[in-house]
């Protein structure tokens, strides 16, 4: 590549970064002048987080007891009588 596509390019996509700051820090003073919208966008936010926290949470919850059953029907010596009663703990609460 030649040094004048190069200076070309470069210069593009100086250009390109510098509209995309303008129109971020255009969005962001635009949201702080509207209060409601700003706390809708961070009520949106936390509904968001709390949902994948709550599907995270039962998804590694749900592996965890697989595994634990897989293991369990192994019949290891002293590590099945363990998961065997923690088992027989998750069943009884089901």
């Amino acid at each position: 590549m030649d040094k004048d596509t190069e200076s070309e390019i470069l210069k593009k996509l100086d250009n390109l970064n510098e509209k995309i700051q303008g129109i971020t820090l255009a969005e962001y003073t635009e949201m702080l002048k509207s209060p409601k919208k700003m706390i809708w966008i961070n009520f949106l936010a936390g509904l968001a987080r709390g949902l994948g926290i709550a599907i995270g949470a039962t998804v590694l919850g749900a592996l965890f007891l697989i595994i634990l059953f897989k293991i369990g029907q192994l019949n290891l010596p002293i590590i099945g009588k363990f998961i065997a009663r923690i088992i027989k703990v998750v069943e009884m609460y089901l």
